[in-house]
């Protein structure tokens, strides 16, 4: 049996559309979260009471999901570059969408060298803010403790409704 090139182009064809309508089309749009100004602000002053508490001097910095600098704000005392280091700590947690102690791990046992090659900043002390999966920002901190800091302000302001890993621990 012979069959006629159309015909099997036109039950391609059928085969295609069939699985289209079986599966749920792309929206044009999507439903974004975002951090807001006011939320932002109230992860700084959270992490400053916490630092504080702490008897430490941090700064920080929080991003939105698209990396734009939303809220930055240095403790009296910080150093010169405590605002860039922290911005640049949330930047990598953002891109890497994980802890940048995580990030340092990964590169220090060779396993990913990609962050030293992408002018990234792989050191401790970020996080990215993850609400109903999505990843909504991150946050910098300038410290040692700088992860232990934006995790206080992040179950402080969130109250327990924000993740900062998307792996399971």
């Amino acid at each position: 049996m012979r069959i006629r090139p159309y015909l099997l182009s036109l039950s391609i064809l059928a085969a295609v559309f069939a699985a289209a309508d079986a599966f749920p089309s792309d929206e044009p749009t999507k439903d974004i979260k975002i951090i807001s100004s006011a939320g932002a602000r109230a992860l700084a002053d959270a992490c400053s009471a916490w630092a504080q508490q702490n008897k430490l001097v941090v700064a920080m910095a929080i991003l939105d999901w698209g990396g734009n600098l939303i809220e930055s704000h240095a403790m009296e005392g910080a150093a010169p570059n405590a605002i860039d280091t922290a911005l640049l700590k949330a930047k990598s947690a953002l891109r890497w969408r994980r802890p940048t102690s995580e990030t340092n791990k990964m590169v220090r046992n060779g396993e990913n060298l990609a962050p030293t090659f992408m002018n990234d900043f792989p050191q401790p002390g970020a996080l990215p803010v993850i609400v109903d999966g999505q990843v909504i920002g991150a946050m910098g901190v300038s410290s040692g403790d700088g992860e232990r800091c934006a995790q206080a302000a992040i179950d402080s302001v969130f109250k327990g409704k924000a993740k900062t890993t998307t792996t399971t621990r």
